[in-house]
């Protein structure tokens, strides 16, 4: 027992105004986690007290400790009873489900499955862009081609209904004066001697100059521009038709009109991220109280887990990483994160993606795990699709992406357009673009296949992504993006970047509404 537990749990009753018996405190340091004990004594105590009992505390604990062991016996969990929730903000919520009890001397979580008064006849579940087990690339240069003419197709298609894009070996050929319009990919962007912008643009036939004006109302649009983007142009041609000047400029983009599909039933689902099992700063114990709360009756409606990546810490991800490794051969990693898996309720539906962190390649798109370490999670059946994939969840579409490529537009575009404080605001530019890791060359690595999986075909209900730690969320044209925080906490890597991770909390998904609750567990 650390020796400042006791006088930190007298500084916590003090600062909410109540004092303590001596050895009321000294049961509460002994919990397995003070903490949690001390948060539910609080709740549970009488509205006049003003003296935390050791009776009370003994109750507390005795009747935390017969929970769990009925919850770990009864077929129905469900039956435990719900939790109070305490409202943080008008979209955040906290379960305040006391949690497990840590690891056994050998470091295995302790399980709860089980069942719920669930009909999964009423679910359906379907999944598009999914790469695994597909993958052609060779990484030659004519991959790298094929791949970048797919892109520009795909998205250039978008682009045809808004202007008349002519090819530039047409526009070369055009007299000077003439109205003009381009569909392009980003090859080049550089300021000139007078402040104005040039965007070189490219197209199967070649590359065209593209002059904006610093003066227009558009130039603010240059700086939101990433290279290998697709855009289109329309303005007019210099005297010599050797340069573009630019009156518009579009993106692929997300419709304005757009509706969002809903399911048919009530019927949710948790999305979450970045658990990152096998790092010293792996939250267990907000995991157990995830886990927990999975199994009361408040949680019965949540049928669907989404896990945008990073399951695992890994090995070698960043400088001197084993010096924060709880669990340094990775498949042990695995092993254990299939057993903490097995705490979420048997019943439910667990769809995953891999990230950076895990035993899959780098170079985007990710392939799902291979056969060996899908053999160790076996837990409850869940299904590992590729980094990206697109699962819909009874009609709602869910963009699923770890989102490497966030580093690189929060770092490309102006601090009011991006931050790591506000990851979906940098998610909505890569909606704009409609493509999820636009730029090549920087932080994202590609792999050339057959065709380009990164591209954002079809515009989705919700875009979740994960990666960066940290919890936000929006709408952008109707639809709902969310980087869902992580289940880690601060490591001294992350504090040499500075990096305070939203950790522990769990993102609830109506999805016959898509109103959305995030409860905290940490």
């Amino acid at each position: 027992m650390p020796l400042e537990t006791p006088a930190r749990i007298v500084r916590e009753l003090a600062s909410r105004g109540y004092n303590a018996e001596r050895e009321a405190v000294t049961r509460l340091a002994d919990a397995p986690d003070s903490a949690a004990a001390l948060d539910r004594a609080l709740e549970t105590m009488p509205a006049d007290a003003l003296k935390l009992t050791t009776d009370h505390v003994d109750g507390v604990l005795e009747s935390h400790a017969g929970r769990r062991e009925s919850h770990r016996g009864q077929s129905d969990p469900s039956g435990t009873g719900a939790d109070s929730t305490t409202e943080l903000d008008p979209s955040v919520s906290t379960g305040t489900a006391a949690p497990n009890p840590p690891d056994d001397g050998g470091g295995v979580p302790h399980e709860t499955e089980g069942s719920r008064n669930v009909d999964r006849s009423l679910r359906a579940v379907e999944v598009a862009n999914d790469m695994t087990g597909d993958s052609t690339g060779t990484g030659e240069y004519s991959d790298f081609v094929a791949v970048f003419r797919d892109r520009y197709e795909k998205l250039a298609s978008k682009l045809r209904g808004r202007v008349n894009h002519r090819p530039t070996d047409a526009i070369e050929a055009m007299g000077g004066g003439s109205e003009a319009a381009l569909i392009g990919m980003v090859s080049d962007i550089r300021s000139t001697a007078s402040g104005h912008w040039l965007v070189e643009l490219e197209d199967t036939t070649g590359t065209f100059p593209c002059l904006v004006m610093k003066d227009r109302p558009i130039a603010d649009l240059v700086q939101h521009l990433l290279f290998d983007e697709v855009i289109a142009v329309e303005g007019t041609l210099a005297d010599d038709g050797g340069i573009l000047f630019v009156d518009s400029l579009y993106f692929p983009d997300v419709p304005r009109t757009h509706e969002p599909s809903t399911a048919d039933r009530p019927v949710q689902a948790a999305l979450i991220s970045d658990i990152h099992v096998g790092s010293q700063e792996f939250m267990a114990d907000a995991w157990h109280r995830f886990t927990d709360w999975l199994h009361t009756p408040e949680a019965e409606r949540v049928e669907y887990l989404l896990i945008a990546g990073d399951m695992v810490e890994g090995v070698g991800i960043y400088p001197d990483q084993d010096e924060e490794l709880d669990i340094i051969d990775i498949y042990e990693q695995y092993e254990r994160f299939s057993e903490y898996l097995k705490e979420v309720p048997g019943d439910m539906e667990i769809r995953m993606i891999p990230g950076n962190h895990d035993a899959v390649r780098l170079a985007e798109p990710q392939p799902g795990f291979d056969e060996e370490l899908r053999d160790i999670m076996t837990a409850h059946d869940a299904t590992i699709h590729s980094n990206p994939s697109v699962v819909t969840v009874e009609g709602v579409s869910v963009l699923m992406y770890h989102g490497v490529s966030l580093d690189e537009v929060i770092a490309e575009l102006p601090d009011e357009e991006a931050s790591y404080e506000d990851p979906h605001e940098a998610m909505y530019h890569l909606l704009k673009k409609r493509h999820v890791a636009p730029q090549y060359g920087g932080h994202t690595r590609l792999a050339p296949e057959k065709k380009d999986y990164l591209v954002i075909e079809d515009v989705p209900d919700v875009f979740h992504t994960g990666h960066v730690h940290k919890l936000g969320w929006g709408e952008y044209h109707n639809v709902l993006a969310l980087n869902s925080g992580c289940w880690q906490a601060q490591t001294d890597f992350q504090k040499s970047v500075n990096i305070d991770p939203d950790a522990g909390y769990a993102p609830i998904l109506d999805l016959d509404t898509l109103d959305m609750t995030v409860r905290k567990f940490h």
